[in-house]
């Protein structure tokens, strides 16, 4: 046994799904701490650009226990969302350490190693809430590399102000690459490229219903029923205000895909050739788990084998944020409460 303190849970991570977990670990009698890898609270919110909201209400878009205050716009800015984790992690004491980079966890007898970038913990379990941030995800077509242009991913992009008077590819057909080509192209000549024909959902659709229909299918399959998915894709565009301001200006149309980069922009599949300037990646983002490595198995996306949220190889370890693989709306900040409840009572009932 190591002589340093052996904590019963650390939690890696600092963003929405860590702070629900640390609001259920604190009405217990466990001991845990919080691993931050960012410089200030507010998880992945603070890399989201500049203009990005939620896609629903702050009443409907809250961690448990507190309410996220209501917001002076239909939906809660960037701003307002770091605001409220801030708070919510100074009213519940959340014993958070950061910035620790989590390098590797390492399994010894009866307890993990986890080594960071500054020092070395110890725990009986781990709860990892890295959520997906960290591993955004770029396709590998061919030429990308020879494209002499600027290239970036939707996860370092901030404003369409750095991109004026330039001429854009946005690639991607969900809601970052709609909302990214609603205010790029104000300022840029934009081109938007898709691997399918995007598709919207009706204007008085937002988060709420999408959550609402979401709740009825998990419910239904719970009970062995069939659900009837036709009412709303749930990965079609939400017509948040920017993007329906796009629609009055015309701008919400692909030109489709294309076969290959050049030095000065891309082929397209009919054989025309056109340069751009610059190339914005909204292609969605991978798991960030490969602190985790040492300890369970992968796939090529950086998902985990689990039961609940509970590694089916490694039992002391659980995952809570990831998306459905981890929960019914785990990735949201209405639904990662649930499995946050749900992980904190299976964690007592493993260390009893």
């Amino acid at each position: 046994m190591p002589e340093h303190k052996i904590h019963d849970v650390i939690i890696i991570g600092g963003g929405q799904s860590a702070l629900a977990c640390g609001y259920y670990l604190r009405r217990t009698d466990l001991d845990y701490v919080i691993l931050d890898n960012q410089k200030e609270c507010g998880g992945a919110w603070q890399h989201g650009w500049d203009s990005l909201t939620l896609f629903s209400p702050a009443e409907q878009s809250s961690l448990p226990g507190w309410l996220m205050p209501k917001s002076e716009n239909e939906f809660p800015t960037r701003d307002e969302v770091i605001d409220y984790m801030c708070q919510y992690e100074k009213r519940y004491k959340l014993p958070v350490e950061r910035p620790l980079n989590v390098k590797e966890v390492e399994e010894k007898s009866d307890y993990f190693k986890i080594i960071t970038d500054k020092s070395t913990f110890y725990s009986k379990a781990i709860i990892s809430a890295t959520g997906t941030w960290g591993k955004p995800f770029i396709p590998n077509i061919p030429g990308k590399d020879s494209f002499k242009g600027k290239q970036i991913h939707s996860a370092h992009y901030r404003k369409p102000e750095d991109f004026s008077d330039k001429k854009v590819l946005i690639i991607g057909e969900g809601n970052s690459g709609a909302q990214i080509l609603a205010e790029v192209s104000k300022v840029a000549d934009t081109v938007w490229a898709t691997l399918k024909t995007p598709e919207f959902l009706p204007d008085d659709v937002d988060g709420r219903v999408l959550f609402d229909q979401a709740s009825a299918k998990y419910y239904a399959e719970k009970k062995g029923e069939k659900f009837d998915a036709s009412t709303y894709n749930l990965g079609n565009i939400v017509m948040v205000p920017s993007v329906k301001e796009a629609r009055e200006r015309d701008v919400l149309h692909s030109k489709g895909q294309f076969n290959s980069f050049t030095e000065t922009g891309v082929l397209w599949e009919n054989g025309e050739e056109e340069a751009f300037d610059a190339v914005i990646w909204c292609t969605g983002f991978r798991y960030a788990t490969d602190h985790l490595q040492k300890i369970v198995s992968t796939d090529d996306r950086g998902k985990i084998k689990t039961q609940g949220t509970r590694s089916i190889e490694e039992e002391n370890l659980w995952l809570v944020g990831y998306g459905g693989w981890t929960g019914f709306a785990s990735a949201t900040l209405i639904g990662v409460g649930r499995t946050a409840r749900s992980t904190v009572k299976d964690i007592q009932n493993r260390l009893k």
